[in-house]
């Protein structure tokens, strides 16, 4: 098992969140948009967070700031977060518009509310699980597009909450985070997409 739990830590990593949100999102909203413009807006978002993200961080590992692509040691982790917030900051103002997205647009603006307090702990001396952060926003989100839709998919909140736990296991058996930073970590991303499900529902 404890091979295994390690996977979880790559298959929900942070930089896939944004994917996964809009992915659930389209899932719930399949028959109110035709495929060649959900084909599009997953182009420009893999792109703005997956493809741009990772182009940093190779420039940051050749240059010697960063060691790793978990970035667990915390001088390391302030100019990811910076520019993460750039970025969903980029996609809320020309990609994401409340007009024609709103549960969406609510996501990501909680996501950069979640960025910036996990920056802002970072000049505490305190680090914030980033894995825990991002799949405890999804989870939420999730369980608000349910709610919201009334979709009746019963078994993806079980699912991802069972998820939450597997990426917290996996935290702990590689030793990335102790058990205080994992609750950090989940306060940080569930608590915005929480006060900003009530502008939504």
């Amino acid at each position: 098992m404890k091979k295994i739990l390690p996977l979880f830590s790559y298959v929900f990593h942070p930089i896939f969140t944004p994917v996964q949100a809009c992915f659930f999102y389209f899932l719930f909203h399949i028959a109110d948009f035709k495929i060649e413009l959900i084909t599009t807006f997953f182009l420009q978002i893999a792109v703005v967070t997956i493809m741009i993200p990772m182009a940093l961080y190779y420039l940051l590992k050749f240059t010697g700031k960063v060691d790793s692509v978990m970035i667990a040691n915390l001088e390391q982790r302030k100019i990811p977060l910076v520019f993460q917030s750039f970025l969903i900051i980029i996609l809320l103002r020309k990609t994401i518009s409340l007009q024609y997205y709103p549960e969406l647009h609510f996501f990501f603006l909680g996501a950069l509310f979640s960025t910036l307090l996990a920056l802002g702990l970072l000049y505490l001396k305190t680090k914030a699980s980033l894995h825990m952060l991002a799949i405890s926003a999804l989870t939420v989100f999730v369980f608000g597009l349910n709610i919201h839709l009334q979709m009746g998919s019963i078994y993806l909140v079980p699912f991802l909450l069972l998820m939450n736990g597997f990426v917290a296991s996996s935290r702990l058996v590689m030793q990335a985070h102790s058990p205080n930073e994992l609750i950090i970590g989940i306060l940080l991303g569930s608590i915005p997409q929480l006060a900003f499900l009530f502008l939504w529902l």
